[in-house]
């Protein structure tokens, strides 16, 4: 091997360790799981000593009334929280992308929510919804407003408020970088054009931003189809099953079911779900990219 051939593989052979150990890690509980979902597996046994039993895990999920259920509440809550933060974090991010004294201060305090560990953020909210002693309630009260069951008539409303309270950050984060990373020379163009800053904003700056928003919105989609801890702190995912999403349901039949190859078929469900959201999701965005990319040689030409 000359000299050429052997500098072309060095940087090859340095990742491949890091390379293979990844692999390992992300093939070998990916495998596992598919192989125990045809499975009947009881916590007890080895899986090596559990019955073959073909599709008929994923073809009694099929006919489970229960785990529709959850994919019902997973869809409904992963939808509204997504839609919801990335109205907050792209609305905060177009108003704070300016030079103000004390902005600096102001972008550390909104992502101050995300910093806080999920299992705080369910307990805090949880005490703040307290049909008694909780902050809302008492506002409540001093303005002459009846209490609200937060947790028990609208438990899935308050689990989703709480989710967009922690995550807006997030969005209001990627989003403020995505403004500031735009090409001066197309937004300098379109006020020597007259456009105002609202024209600015639909025709300039969120078609150039989309390829990262949808980056952003699709890492939220995938997180908010797996968050659990929040949850079951505030409702352990009642009352009944009103705020019970897949991840929870999934850990429910593997520790308290005790049906792990059940969990697992479920959790392929999921991952089937969630591949396919994230395939769309880059065919929507490498479109849009296109997209930002003629606008930004139209805008340019003109200018």
């Amino acid at each position: 091997m000359n000299r050429h051939h052997l500098n072309r593989m060095t940087p090859y052979l340095f990742m491949g360790p890091a390379t293979i150990i990844m692999a390992i890690a992300l093939f070998y509980p990916l495998l596992y799981m598919v192989y125990g979902s045809f499975r009947a597996w009881d916590p007890s046994q080895a899986i090596s000593e559990t019955e073959f039993v073909g599709l008929a895990n994923y073809t009694k999920l099929l006919g489970d009334a229960a785990f529709w259920e959850s994919v019902s509440v997973t869809l409904t809550f992963a939808f509204a929280v997504v839609s919801f933060e990335m109205l907050i974090g792209v609305g905060l991010a177009l108003i704070l992308d300016r030079n103000i004294r004390g902005m600096s201060v102001l972008r550390t305090l909104f992502i101050l929510p995300m910093m806080i560990a999920p299992v705080v953020v369910g307990l805090m909210w949880r005490f703040m919804y307290h049909p008694t002693d909780g902050t809302f309630n008492r506002w409540f009260e001093a303005i002459g407003l009846p209490r609200v069951d937060w947790l028990g008539d609208h438990a899935l409303l308050s689990v989703i408020i709480a989710d967009i309270w922690q995550w807006s950050p997030f969005i209001f984060i990627l989003s403020l970088a995505a403004l500031q990373s735009l090409p001066r020379s197309a937004l300098e163009a379109a006020r020597i054009d007259g456009a105002t800053g609202w024209q600015q904003i639909i025709h300039i700056k969120l078609p150039l931003m989309m390829p990262v928003l949808i980056v952003t919105m699709l890492l939220r989609l995938i997180d908010a189809f797996k968050v659990l801890e929040v949850i079951l702190v505030m409702t352990e995912g009642g009352p009944g099953l009103s705020t019970e999403i897949l991840a929870l349901r999934i850990a429910r039949t593997a520790q308290e079911f005790r049906e792990l190859g059940e969990a697992a078929a479920m959790s392929n469900y999921l991952l089937l779900l969630l591949l396919m959201l994230t395939l769309g999701m880059f065919a929507f965005t490498r479109w849009q990219e296109a997209r930002a990319r003629r606008l930004t040689i139209r805008v340019e030409e003109e200018g």
